[in-house]
C-alpha cells in the first residue's frame, strides 16, 4: 500500500484512475457483451487497442518528457512483445486444428506427427516445415510470456549499454534508435527470419481454448486487461517520477554534465530507464496485437516511433496525463479520419479526401504545437488548474548558482 502522503500530493493520479474506471465501465454498459447494444465489437476493439497505445505513450514520456532521451525506437519493443505472444497463440491455435485433423486417422498421432503438422501449417506459406530456433518455447504460455519481457528487455538492455557507455546523447542517439528499428524491420522482412517474414503472424485474435466465447465477449475482456494494465501502470510511472528518482531524472535532462559532476550514475540511471521503457511497451505490444489480429514487420517500421513521439508531444510531454490525452486523441482521430468516415470536402477544383491528407494535417499540428504550445494538451490543463511555472524574472535560480529554492521546487 502506497503511502498516504503521495496520494495527497498527486491527487492527478486519483483523478485518473476515477476517470478511467468511469470510461471502462461506461464502455462495458454500451458493449453487445453486457449491456446495451449501442457501440460495436470493433469500436471495443479499437477503444482496447488505443489504451494499449497510450501506454506505451506512457513509457515514451518517461524516457523523453522526463529524462530527456528522445529515442526512436520504442515501437520495435512493442512490436517484439506482439510478436512473442502472436507466437503462443499461433502455435497453440494451429495445435487445436492439427490435433482435430489428426483424430480422424484411423492410427493414433504421434506427438512428432502433430508438431510437424503444427509446423507445416503455420510455416508452410515461406516454403518451410520446421519450427525455427526462436520457437523453442511457443508451445509453453508461461515461459512464451516470459519471452516477451526477456527479448524486448535484453535487446533494450545490450542497445543501451552500448550507446551510453559511449556517451551517445541527443541528436546521435534518436539516430541509433532509429537504424536499430529499421535493422530489425529489415530482418523479419526476410523469410528465413523465423517469424513468417512479411506474411507475419495472423489470426492472433482466436484465443486458444476459447473458440466458444464470441468476439463480443473477447473484446470486452480484452478491453478490461488493456484499462488495467493501463492504470497500473500510470500509478507505477507517477510514482517513479515523483519521488528522488523522478528529481534526478529531471536533473539528467536538464542538465547532464552536473549531474554527473555530483556523483551520480548518470548512464546507470538512463540504461535502467531506456530498459523498463522498452518493457514497459513489450507488455502494452502483448494487449495489443490479439485485439488487431495480425502483426507483420511494417509495425515495427521507424514511422511508428515517430508518431509515438508525435502523440507525447502533441499532448505534453513531461506530463504523464499528457501523454495518454496526445495518445488517445490522435490514435482514434487517425481511426476516424483513415477509416473513411470523415466526410471528404469538394473544392470543386479539387475533392479533398481525408485517407490522402490525414498525415499531412498530422505534421502541421506536430509543428504547430511545437511553435505555438510547446507543452501541448498539458499546458491547457495547467492553466486551468492554475499551475505555474516559478517567475524569477532574471534573478538566480536559488541562493547559489543553480540550486532551487524550496518553494520554487515545489510549484
Amino acid at each position: 500500500m502506497m503511502p498516504k502522503t503521495y496520494l495527497a500530493q498527486n491527487r492527478s493520479v486519483l483523478i485518473f484512475i476515477a476517470c478511467l474506471a468511469l470510461f471502462t465501465l461506461a464502455i462495458t454498459l454500451m458493449s453487445e457483451a453486457y449491456g446495451a447494444p449501442l457501440i460495436s465489437t470493433s469500436f471495443v476493439k479499437t477503444l482496447g487497442k488505443t489504451l494499449c497505445l497510450c501506454l506505451v505513450a506512457l513509457a515514451m514520456d518517461l524516457i523523453w518528457g522526463y529524462a530527456g532521451i528522445l529515442s526512436l525506437g520504442h515501437m520495435a519493443f512493442f512490436a517484439l512483445g506482439g510478436y512473442m505472444a502472436g507466437m503462443w497463440l499461433m502455435y497453440a491455435r494451429t495445435e487445436e486444428i492439427v490435433v482435430q485433423a489428426l483424430a480422424q486417422s484411423p492410427l493414433p498421432a504421434t506427438a512428432e506427427e502433430i508438431t510437424q503438422g503444427i509446423a507445416t501449417q503455420i510455416f508452410g506459406v515461406v516454403g518451410s516445415s520446421d519450427f525455427p530456433l526462436i520457437w523453442s518455447f511457443a508451445h509453453s504460455f508461461p515461459l512464451q510470456m516470459a519471452m516477451a519481457v526477456l527479448v524486448p528487455g535484453l535487446l533494450a538492455l545490450v542497445f543501451g549499454w552500448l550507446a551510453f557507455r559511449s556517451r551517445v546523447t541527443g541528436v546521435y542517439l534518436s539516430i541509433l534508435t532509429q537504424a536499430m528499428t529499421l535493422a530489425l524491420s529489415l530482418y523479419l522482412f526476410q523469410n528465413d527470419s523465423g517469424l513468417r517474414g512479411n506474411n507475419g503472424l495472423s489470426g492472433l485474435q482466436n484465443i486458444p481454448g476459447l473458440g466458444d466465447v464470441g468476439q463480443d465477449k473477447l473484446s470486452i475482456w480484452f478491453f478490461w486487461a488493456s484499462a488495467l494494465a493501463l492504470g497500473l501502470g500510470y500509478i507505477a510511472l507517477s510514482f517513479v517520477v515523483s519521488g528522488k528518482f523522478g528529481s534526478v531524472i529531471r536533473a539528467i535532462r536538464d542538465d547532464e554534465q552536473r549531474v554527473r559532476f555530483l556523483g551520480y550514475s548518470v548512464e546507470g540511471y538512463k540504461l535502467f530507464l531506456f530498459t523498463l521503457t522498452a518493457i514497459i511497451a513489450a507488455l502494452a505490444g502483448v494487449l495489443y496485437y490479439p485485439q488487431a489480429g495480425i502483426i507483420n514487420p511494417a509495425e515495427l517500421a521507424p514511422i511508428a516511433s515517430i508518431y509515438l513521439a508525435v502523440w507525447v508531444a502533441i499532448g505534453g510531454r513531461g506530463r504523464l496525463y499528457g501523454a495518454v490525452i496526445g495518445a488517445a486523441f490522435v490514435s482514434l482521430l487517425s481511426s476516424w479520419f483513415t477509416g473513411g468516415r470523415a466526410p471528404s470536402i469538394p473544392l470543386g477544383f479539387y475533392t479533398v479526401n481525408w485517407v490522402d491528407w490525414w498525415l499531412v494535417l498530422l505534421g502541421g499540428a506536430f509543428v504547430a504545437v511545437t511553435l505555438f504550445a510547446p507543452k501541448g494538451f498539458g499546458g491547457l490543463f495547467d492553466r486551468f488548474s492554475g499551475r505555474r511555472s516559478p517567475d524569477r524574472k532574471g534573478a538566480a535560480l536559488g541562493p547559489d548558482d543553480g540550486s532551487l529554492m524550496e518553494k520554487e521546487a515545489e510549484a
